[in-house]
């Protein structure tokens, strides 16, 4: 017990420092570490941790209790992982939630909130990306504004063991799956260098299991490949990154999207609700990600030579000088539609 105890006065003291999580993600009312703290306990004594609240409703409802829950799971399910243990470790594929066979209800036929395009759609000649790096919705919303090449973009659940989980149960750190976002792209506009870039950069591979204020399994950083070429990209920018970032050892899982057909796929939809959250009217203005400032060494000194010509970048420099992260997550702050070439 007294460890329990231990690890929850210092989440509380985590919990006092962090006025701008709770205001902006969670929508919780002012409030005392101390009281702070008592909810913590409190919640952690009488709920499972995928059974915090109610059925999932649009953030973007004129109600408040619905605007908050989706927030106010992923901050329980954070308290949940650290009282647990603290180190965010993953669930075994064996003791994961079951799952279901049906898929995530209203996915099919729905449109990208602002590109339009069919979410699930896979047009002839595009490619898939997935990856996850700390919360999806700014990692979704850094994608989406890409200049060009970007067919559609969604959030979802990528790298776990429970086929078709929830929003609810992803935060349990009981599916084993991170939040994702998947890109569809068209390579001849766009390069698979360029994405994954923006994903580097968009926040901070060296956290063990979370960012920022978001802890967990749920929160890892990882890139699932869907070839060797891609592989391969992924492990010589990781080590350049590592470099670039004076030495501090990277934490990013990657491995081949296959990896998880045994399991009933890489990537699951989120609900609807969650998709280019952001972009929505009421959407609260929250992102965990923890960019770090530093751009990925030029493609040139860190690419395998076979593929150089292949995986060239389409974006140039001035675009990452303009329009590229930086320190802390602020891709909040921007515009929703995709940035314009005539800007850099």
């Amino acid at each position: 017990m007294a460890p329990l105890v231990s690890r929850t006065i210092s989440f509380g003291l985590l919990l006092a420092k962090s006025s701008a999580f709770h205001s902006s993600k969670t929508a919780l009312p002012s409030a005392s570490s101390s009281s702070l703290l008592s909810r913590a306990i409190v919640t952690t004594a009488s709920s499972s941790p995928f059974l915090v609240a109610a059925s999932p409703t649009s953030p973007t409802s004129s109600t408040t209790p619905a605007r908050r829950t989706p927030m106010a799971r992923r901050m329980i399910g954070s308290i949940l992982d650290l009282l647990s243990g603290g180190d965010g470790g993953m669930i075994k594929p064996d003791q994961a939630l079951k799952g279901r066979s049906e898929k995530m209800a209203g996915i099919t036929g729905l449109k990208h909130y602002v590109l339009n395009t069919d979410l699930e759609e896979v047009p002839p000649g595009y490619e898939v990306a997935i990856f996850g790096n700390g919360c999806f919705w700014g990692s979704e919303k850094s994608i989406w504004r890409m200049p060009k090449g970007i067919h559609s973009t969604a959030v979802g659940y990528c790298a776990g063991y429970t086929p078709n989980p929830t929003y609810n149960e992803a935060c349990s750190s009981m599916t084993g799956h991170t939040e994702g976002v998947r890109v569809v792209y068209n390579p001849a506009e766009i390069s698979f260098v360029d994405i994954m870039r923006m994903f580097w950069e968009s926040h901070d591979p060296t956290q063990y299991m979370g960012q920022g204020n978001d802890r967990g399994s749920q929160y890892r950083s990882g890139f699932y490949y869907f070839n060797e070429d891609q592989k391969r990209l992924l492990e010589s920018s990781k080590a350049a990154y590592e470099k670039a970032l004076g030495g501090r050892t990277i934490q990013t899982e990657i491995a081949a999207a296959s990896d998880y057909d045994k399991y009933g796929g890489v990537w699951y939809f989120a609900e609807p609700y969650h998709q280019q959250y952001l972009a929505k009217p009421g959407a609260r203005p929250y992102c965990s990600a923890q960019p770090q400032g530093v751009s990925l060494p030029p493609f040139e000194t860190w690419a395998p030579e076979d593929l150089k010509e292949k995986y060239m970048p389409k974006l140039p420099e001035s675009f990452w000088k303009k329009h590229g992260p930086v320190r802390g997550c602020s891709v909040v702050r921007f515009d929703n539609e995709p940035i314009s070439e005539s800007s850099y």
